[in-house]
């Protein structure tokens, strides 16, 4: 057990008591996420349906198929590391009812995505081999190899006793909230907000709108559990633990950079490797500046499609009303709070 004189966010154990609250932060995310509710029934897939079928040329096919393989697992893989390695050793139980909302909203997640596939692969066996596209596509299963090496590395840590075993959750929670999805998933919408300024996919693009936000918000919570733990106890942040954050960011890139090899292996007009790269770097680089560290690629976003979701969706994601995501909401309602 700890020896400080209280409870600190990462000791162990599973402390019940809201009040007096110790992290307002968390709750008042936890309250934000509530009232930012959606339903995949309010997606249309009928115009993409349409697109595909007469719009569509064999790379953008490809492109596609590529991208709502990786969706199918994506955040399936994310919502077993919530279960397995986050909530149990995150000692706030307003921290838990956050993570609590965020398992919600992968299950969502995973809905819309099953859809998603059910309307784009409306033959059987192009679908099995979507659900199995950690195993028989090769840049997919080299980025889930990449997830599961950090779920394994918390893995039979019941509790968490030492300074090590805190690090260890510490870079857990970098690898999920900055590579997958501040990273991966940030590559894939890419594409999705590309063939959107084309004119294309729009039952795709609106749902998207709303997955953004949410992974939005799930990497504000990390971050900001990263930052409190840092604040309790600055040793566990060394020269040593950035170095390991850098690392894992260039191999979050590479194995991003090959899943864009693989999706655009066609060549689709308008998308290219290098500015792939480039989006990828920048992408690293923005999650790095939000840890505290300095940029490490020094590259720009290439794509203008991007800047207003990749830039005012991220620091500005309660600073202004977003009407058409409120469902069911009743009361006052205020989007003013920032992170």
């Amino acid at each position: 057990m700890s020896t400080h004189n209280r409870q600190l966010l990462l000791d162990p154990g599973f402390e019940l008591t809201l009040r007096p609250m110790r992290y307002p932060q968390f709750y008042e995310m936890y309250r934000n996420a509530i009232r930012n509710t959606w339903t995949v029934e309010e997606v249309d897939f009928s115009l993409d349906t349409h697109d595909l079928k007469h719009k569509f040329g064999p790379a953008e096919r490809h492109l596609i198929e590529r991208l709502v393989a990786f969706f199918a697992t994506g955040d399936s893989i994310v919502s077993n590391n919530l279960v397995l390695n986050l909530y149990q050793h995150i000692n706030a139980p307003e921290a838990r009812m956050y993570l609590s909302r965020q398992l919600y909203e992968e299950a969502l997640h995973v809905q819309f995505y099953l859809t998603l596939l059910d309307t784009y692969l409306p033959d059987p066996a192009a679908r099995a081999k979507a659900f199995a596209a950690t195993e028989n596509i090769p840049s997919i299963r080299r980025k889930a190899e990449f997830c599961f090496k950090w779920i394994d590395s918390l893995q039979d840590v019941q509790r968490i006793e030492t300074r090590e075993q805190r690090r260890q959750f510490l870079l857990n929670m970098v690898c999920f909230a900055g590579c997958i999805e501040g990273l991966f998933f940030f590559g894939a919408f890419a594409y999705v907000y590309y063939l959107r300024s084309r004119g294309l996919l729009h039952g795709l693009a609106s749902g998207t709108n709303w997955v953004f936000r949410d992974e939005s918000a799930h990497m504000a919570f990390a971050f900001e559990v990263i930052r409190t733990a840092r604040e309790e106890e600055p040793d566990l942040v060394d020269d040593d633990f950035r170095r390991q954050v850098v690392e894992m960011m260039e191999e979050a890139v590479a194995c991003e950079y090959a899943f864009a090899e693989d999706t655009l292996s066609g060549g689709v007009a308008g998308l290219s490797l290098k500015d792939m790269r480039e989006y990828l770097q920048y992408c690293a680089d923005q999650r790095m500046a939000q840890l505290g560290m300095p940029r490490h690629f020094g590259s720009r976003n290439p794509f203008p499609f991007m800047d207003l979701q990749d830039v005012q969706e991220l620091t500005n994601f309660f600073e202004r009303r977003v009407s058409a995501y409120q469902v069911g909401v009743e009361g006052e309602v205020a989007f003013d709070e920032a992170f």
